[in-house]
């Protein structure tokens, strides 16, 4: 064999190595927990995704959800200072700050903590749900503890991953790791809709037990903290709070009334309306609004 036909052969098992490699899957990003203290779960190829910047409020502009504020503090508190915890079912009307009070207490707990680890937020995202027993095996030898939240969680019809999450919580035989707790925020507080819940009461041999089977779920949430429509006084302290921290200069009368014309066209009342209102004054003032 000449030179020539070995240097031929070499270029084309370079080349078919090289395409070998390109249909590889890329290697998996190593995890590390101490890199931030918010990460994003992604599911495939299976790794927390660091979040440099997150997208929260100050607690102290969440109005007209006092109570709830302060059972939810509570109890991140104490599983932040490793005593016994629930998971928690943030259920109920639109726009009123569940997400962002989720948010919102893990920074008040981290700012206000003394501990060299801080506690970590992770959101997994609801059609990753399947996923939450490789998360959680992934986070259980971790020594941070770690909030994991799931936003907007909820199951329609023919959805059996409800399931995963039931044992994940509390049903599995290994249960939840002492170092992870389950916050979830929902429109439903049975998380499954009401109609399906009905079909299974009407088709099944045995209803009650059916119904049970459903119900069941949102029994691992040990707190349920309900979220409802605020009246107008509580919006308007919304709009004040945001007026005020943002620096809006504006006449309190013209205030009062634009956000209320504004509330009235949006056909609700609610702190998502509250903070869209603001957005809109702060650039018809052209004013910035802070970070």
């Amino acid at each position: 064999m000449t030179d020539s036909t070995i240097d031929a052969l070499n270029m084309k098992l370079d080349r078919l190595i090289e395409a070998v490699g390109r249909l590889a899957p890329p290697p998996v990003p190593e995890t590390d927990l101490g890199e931030a203290d918010c990460f994003v779960w992604q599911a495939d190829p299976g790794y927390l995704e660091p979040v440099r910047k997150v997208n929260r409020v100050d607690i102290g502009l969440i109005r007209g959800v006092d109570r709830v504020r302060d059972i939810l503090v509570d109890n991140t508190e104490r599983f932040a200072a490793g005593f016994a915890a629930n998971n928690v079912l943030l259920w109920g009307a639109r726009g009123m700050g569940k997400s962002s009070l989720v948010k919102a207490v893990h920074a008040e707990i981290n700012t206000k903590s003394k501990s060299d680890l801080p506690l970590k937020l992770i959101e997994i995202h609801r059609e990753d749900i399947d996923t939450l027993p490789k998360l959680m095996g992934l986070l259980k030898a971790a020594p941070f503890r770690v909030i994991l939240f799931c936003d907007d969680l909820s199951f329609d019809h023919d959805d059996t991953s409800y399931k995963s999450l039931k044992a994940a919580l509390e049903g599995g035989v290994e249960g939840r790791p002492a170092n992870v707790i389950f916050y979830a925020t929902s429109n439903r507080r049975h998380l499954l809709p009401r109609d399906m819940i009905d079909n299974e009461r009407s088709t099944a041999i045995n209803p009650s037990e059916a119904v049970e089977e459903k119900v069941s779920l949102s029994d691992r949430f040990g707190l349920w903290l309900g979220f409802h429509k605020c009246s107008q006084d509580e919006y308007l302290e919304m709009i004040n709070g945001y007026a005020s921290h943002h620096g809006l200069d504006i006449d309190p009368e013209q205030l009062r009334a634009d956000a209320l014309e504004w509330a009235t066209t949006r056909g609700s009342r609610s702190g998502r309306v509250a903070w869209q209102f603001t957005q809109d004054l702060a650039g018809r003032l052209g004013k910035p609004l802070k970070d």
